[in-house]
């Protein structure tokens, strides 16, 4: 990744896991960045300390599930930095459960972080690059139990598949507007994916057996992705 001194890109959920490492990174590279999560004093904080290494920041303290999220998002990058280049949909929460045991309060409370906050901030910042006449990104972040599923996050694994299906749209949408609209699916150790992997772990080494993050069956063979 090259210089960036001329983004400017808002990256939601961003006090915490891969959307605080991001926003450094950003900021690094020489992005202006603005940082968003629902805890106020974690994100002066956060802004503080971009700003305390060199870096350009500015916050919004608001829960991306809010109407108005994405038009403060972009009214913030605009007073502050001048404009806007891209935003990353990374905000989103996990409840788990096995299916036939989760409430529909725990199945609405994932949904709306990841499925409704992508699709508020997604075309605020859509109508911004439209008015504006610029080009711009959008790049949501999905995670492989969307591609695949994963027992115990049927909510996730949902609002997951989802992000999936807004972005493949938005892309075919967007592109004629020189709009650029993708999707990442980590394969890591995440905030979100920690009890996974260390549940994982322990079991493969009371089998004295590598553990195995990820297996599934596809056209007759299996597959595992290993730690």
């Amino acid at each position: 990744m090259g210089d960036l001194t001329n983004e400017i890109i808002i990256v939601t959920g961003s006090t915490r896991g891969i959307g605080r490492s991001t926003a450094y990174m950003l900021t690094e590279k020489g992005a202006a960045v603005v940082v968003n999560g629902r805890n106020e004093e974690k994100v002066e904080q956060l802004v503080q300390d971009i700003r305390s290494n060199g870096g350009r920041a500015a916050g919004v303290a608001k829960s991306v599930t809010e109407e108005d999220a994405g038009e403060q998002l972009v009214q913030e990058a605009t007073s502050a930095f001048g404009g806007l280049t891209g935003i990353i949909n990374n905000a989103g929460i996990t409840k788990d459960r096995i299916s036939y045991r989760m409430d529909i309060e725990d199945f609405t409370k994932v949904m709306d972080p990841h499925v409704k906050s992508t699709f508020i901030c997604s075309t605020e910042a859509t109508r911004y690059f439209k008015s504006a006449g610029t080009p711009g990104f959008i790049l949501n972040m999905t995670s492989l139990a969307g591609l695949i599923g994963n027992p115990g996050q049927i909510n996730y694994s949902a609002a997951k598949a989802a992000i999936i299906g807004m972005t493949m749209t938005m892309a075919k949408e967007l592109k004629r507007n020189n709009i650029q609209v993708n999707a990442l699916s980590p394969a890591a150790l995440t905030d979100m994916t920690r009890p996974l992997v260390e549940k994982a772990q322990e079991s493969a080494a009371s089998n004295n057996e590598q553990a195995c993050l990820l297996g599934y069956w596809h056209s007759g063979t299996s597959s595992c992705i290993y730690l």
